[in-house]
């Protein structure tokens, strides 16, 4: 039995590392979350232009986008349950996941429950180029350079020690904004770092937009492909001067 957690990248299809496309095309079952039962994997649709013709079984798995346990354990285990009777076919299992892996993926979940099923479940991770570091390149913003250190925080969660995570980190990466933006600049205006701050949704992909004045997103709903960077630059090339 093997599984895999294939990190298909922030959102372009070329963005795809040339071993996750090896391991789709190879595997009998390529797994794909989606929100709903409705709504279209957006793994897949990042996948399906790179791939072309795959012989595997495409198994689409709902995982609602909610906190409440009471949802979302009994979809983890449905989608266990998918997975797990595969496996026991002996048929091998791509798991993709949007970004990477290892950074607030779904696939981590799957990976504990897996090993707590099958523990001789042979079980690889595909690493993928990650939505922060995507984010970054599409703003011209570094994340870090010389002293600067980083923190990654997942806005939907609550930003209540927004004000410490600012003076305390030289970058800060704000992910998954929900409703939070409104909470965000104000934390942003209060450490007078509002200018220093940049808005990126759906990077890499047909819909990104950037965005430098956060004011004009205040009433705006970020989704999960939305992010804010603030970057201080107080302590960035220290190493290299000119």
């Amino acid at each position: 039995m093997k599984l895999y957690g294939v990190g298909v990248g922030p959102g372009a299809s070329d963005l795809l590392t040339v071993r996750a496309l090896a391991i789709l095309r190879a595997v009998d079952v390529i797994a794909l979350p989606r929100a709903s039962e409705w709504g279209e994997s957006m793994a897949w649709s990042i996948v399906a232009p790179a791939l072309g013709e795959a012989r595997a079984e495409k198994l689409f798995l709902t995982f609602p986008m909610q906190k409440d346990p009471e949802v979302v354990q009994p979809a983890l285990g449905r989608a266990m349950d998918a997975i797990g009777e595969r496996l026991r076919a002996d048929k091998s299992v791509a798991f993709a996941t949007e970004g990477d892996p290892s950074l607030y993926s779904t696939f981590i979940y799957v990976a504990e429950e897996a090993r707590r099923r099958w523990p001789d479940v042979e079980i690889e991770v595909v690493p993928a180029v990650s939505s922060p570091l995507a984010v970054a390149a599409v703003a011209g913003l570094p994340l870090a350079d010389g002293q600067e250190r980083i923190a990654i925080v997942p806005a939907n969660y609550g930003v209540d020690d927004l004000d410490r995570v600012l003076a305390m980190f030289d970058t800060v990466v704000l992910m998954k904004i929900g409703p939070e933006m409104p909470r965000i600049i104000a934390g942003l205006e209060r450490a007078q770092l509002l200018d220093r701050a940049v808005y990126v949704a759906k990077a890499t992909m047909r819909e990104q937009r950037i965005v430098r004045d956060l004011r004009q997103v205040a009433a705006e709903r970020g989704d999960c492909f939305a992010m804010v960077v603030v970057a201080k630059k107080e302590r960035a090339g220290v190493l290299v001067r000119a």
